[in-house]
């Protein structure tokens, strides 16, 4: 059908088409993920970071240190997201260096809970925080957008999250190995990864137990999708 001269389509003019898209807001439309096993936590994320519907950055990093025995993992705007971690890393220095220990990972998922509820009308932040502590052992805390705070076996999140809550339900198994819980993070953010258009790249994983840290990355061309 022929358009009248003077009415041009929508997506040429730009009133609701792409070229709105170059002044969005940083997204990380976002596949997010934490499990606890026997003996420590593991973290994993994809690496797209999107704005509108184009890539901003296909590596970016979403597992966010906020201690040395407690990371995030950061889903939302990008900005509040980074913010947020930065003001958590800063109360939880001051807290290891008058108590000369490492922060419980409790007391890092309430600061992420009382930032993201006081400013629930201005931050759009979803977000896991998981870790290892001599108290609790591995732990994984659930803040969602608005600032509700829940401790979960396992958690995920972002825009990924809603192709694999049935996977994750059918695979996830009380007290897992290392090996194993790093295996399930894995594919289900693989299988994320293949439905979900905002989600993409690689897979960064990390493991925190009482050894410490470590972090482990898997290539694009890499990605575990089979069941087996």
């Amino acid at each position: 059908m022929q358009t009248a001269v003077g009415s041009m389509p929508d997506f040429m003019t730009g009133s609701k088409g792409y070229n709105d898209n170059k002044d969005g807001v940083h997204m990380m439309g976002t596949t997010i993920m934490a499990v606890s096993f026997d003996g420590g936590v593991i973290l994993g994320a994809d690496s797209r970071t999107s704005t509108g519907s184009y890539v901003a950055n296909r590596v970016s990093d979403k597992l966010t240190s906020v201690a040395s025995n407690i990371y995030c993992c950061r889903s939302g705007s990008a900005a509040d997201t980074q913010a947020i971690s930065d003001i958590v890393r800063y109360y939880l220095d001051v807290h290891a260096m008058e108590s000369s220990k490492n922060p419980r990972v409790k007391t890092a998922a309430h600061l992420f809970r009382d930032m993201c509820y006081k400013n629930k009308d201005r931050l759009m932040a979803g977000i896991i925080c998981a870790g290892y502590d001599e108290i609790d052992g591995g732990s994984v805390y659930s803040i969602s957008i608005g600032g509700s705070l829940v401790k979960q076996d396992y958690s995920i999140g972002g825009s990924g999250s809603t192709y694999v809550y049935g996977y994750c339900d059918a695979n996830y198994k009380p007290n897992m190995s290392k090996e194993d819980c790093k295996a399930f993070t894995a594919r289900a953010i693989a299988h994320a990864m293949a439905r979900d258009g905002s989600s993409g790249g690689v897979i960064r994983l990390v493991t925190i137990d009482k050894d410490g840290v470590s972090r482990d990355f898997i290539a694009g061309d890499q990605l575990p999708y089979n069941l087996e």
